[in-house]
């Protein structure tokens, strides 16, 4: 553990426990924290000691706690119904990550963090997931998960927002889907991901992300042209090059990876 700053921590049961003190941060899974130096942490406060269930399901659809790892997730048997359940282990599938880091990461903790190549908020977006934000000043704000990242790493929230956790409608999850990856290495971070949603109305929603900085979402009313498709897709004004590869490779590519997820959306309802 990096964090050589924290002088104190303490474990939340309360919404007043969530309150921070300059220096401190919330701790859930601590994969990332832990990872880096971030050497103007000074305290911890750790949620995984709030009452809260990790996973809820009801026929408004499926809540994802902020305590809820990505193997908990996993782990949820699969419900009638709901076709697009698998993405989630597709998503997991996509990260550059040990199962034994599934077992610690929490699903929250993976679309805060806003990285590019978050395979979870990918999912999340995918799936018209809203994130429901518990604010300092005691206010509750319902924000979509795709409209949270404002780059690679950054979003909207503030210092002392907590995601309270993640709704996913039963709309969403009675739909097909696909997740198309792309990474110049075998085992390397993904350069891009395209993930896709086709309704049982036959609406057809797909995200773009680790090419862009933000998630790039596409929706239309019925099955585009794959031409209109690929052009939708790339698009969006926010593909990066570092060195995981270049713009004109990730908008290329992404638009490859697009006409296969609508591929296979039409192949799943043929």
């Amino acid at each position: 553990m990096d964090l050589t700053a924290v002088t104190r921590y303490r474990r939340a049961t309360t919404r007043a426990d969530l309150l921070l003190a300059p220096g401190e941060r919330v701790l859930a899974g601590g994969t990332w924290l832990f990872s880096e130096p971030n050497r103007d942490v000074t305290g911890l406060v750790d949620i995984m000691s709030m009452p809260w269930q990790p996973l809820e399901v009801t026929d408004a659809g499926l809540r994802i706690g902020a305590t809820c790892t990505i193997a908990r997730l996993l782990a949820e048997p699969q419900v009638a119904g709901w076709s697009a359940q698998p993405l989630f282990g597709d998503a997991a599938n996509a990260l550059l990550a040990s199962f034994k880091i599934w077992n610690e990461a929490t699903v929250v903790g993976n679309v805060c963090r806003a990285f590019a190549a978050a395979a979870m908020l990918a999912a999340c977006a995918t799936l018209d997931a809203t994130a429901e934000i518990w604010g300092a000043d005691g206010t509750i704000r319902h924000v979509p998960v795709a409209s949270l990242p404002t780059g690679n790493g950054t979003n909207t929230l503030q210092p002392s927002d907590v995601i309270r956790a993640i709704d996913v409608p039963a709309r969403a999850l009675r739909g097909r889907t696909s997740l198309r990856k792309i990474a110049l290495a075998e085992l390397g971070r993904s350069g891009a991901v395209v993930t896709g949603r086709r309704d049982p109305d036959d609406a057809i929603t797909v995200v773009v992300t680790a090419a862009t900085l933000t998630p790039h979402v596409v929706s239309f009313p019925v099955p585009p042209a794959a031409e209109r498709l690929t052009e939708a897709v790339r698009a969006a004004t926010d593909f990066y090059t570092d060195a995981l590869g270049s713009a004109d490779w990730r908008r290329h590519v992404a638009g490859v990876l697009a006409t296969r997820v609508l591929e296979d959306l039409m192949e799943a309802h043929a």
